[in-house]
């Protein structure tokens, strides 16, 4: 049976066979004895890793360390809430802090700085939060990602893709009343110039 170790782009943690392009964490949520969730964060710092590194191997939710969390793509992790790793992924990392810089003012910002950011805009006390779009859809960077009704959309190439799982599907209908999934600092890095690596399905469409 899958884990719940799945993240959605409202930054919900589901179980399913499908581990996606990206892990990452919140900190430490789960209990190792039963590798089930305790909590949905434990820190302010929410990272996006690589799921190769260095060839090291994790027993997932094996021990009392850091909870992997797997994610779609990087647009997932974005909408969720997540930043690149300066560890692993520090060169991404570092394109994404300076999109980062460009698109909200400031320079030479630690991590931390962008993590406190995020956590204001990711969530409306412990729920997601969402917000208005600062633009027409058409307009959004590729990667933004938005959400109406239950349907989360990727925004590519002007075109809205419906999320699932497994990746993306062209969307039926143009979402009309859709509010903005990504975090508003995250956005203007996207506007700024950083380009999330997306799902092959995203590509397709």
């Amino acid at each position: 049976m899958p884990l719940q170790n799945r993240v959605t782009p409202t930054g919900d943690i589901i179980a399913t066979p499908h581990r996606g392009m990206f892990t990452g964490n919140r900190g430490i949520i789960h209990d190792p004895a039963t590798k089930t969730l305790t909590r949905r964060w434990a820190s302010q710092t929410w990272l996006t890793c690589v799921c190769e590194f260095r060839g090291r191997r994790r027993d997932v939710m094996g021990t009392r360390s850091w909870t992997e969390l797997f994610f779609l793509d990087e647009a997932t992790a974005f909408a969720a809430g997540h930043r690149p790793c300066f560890y692993c992924r520090r060169g991404d990392a570092n394109r994404f802090r300076a999109a980062w810089e460009e698109g909200n003012g400031g320079a030479n910002l630690l991590a931390r700085d962008i993590d406190a950011v995020l956590h204001r805009e990711r969530l409306d006390g412990r729920a997601k939060q969402l917000h208005p779009l600062p633009t027409p859809m058409a307009k959004l960077p590729d990667g933004a990602m938005l959400q109406q009704g239950s349907e989360s959309f990727a925004i590519v190439r002007g075109r809205a893709l419906v999320w699932s799982p497994a990746g993306y599907r062209a969307a039926q209908n143009t979402p009309q009343d859709a509010l903005l999934l990504t975090p508003p600092s995250t956005l203007r890095a996207l506007s700024a110039g950083y380009r999330p690596v997306l799902h092959a399905s995203a590509e397709q469409r």
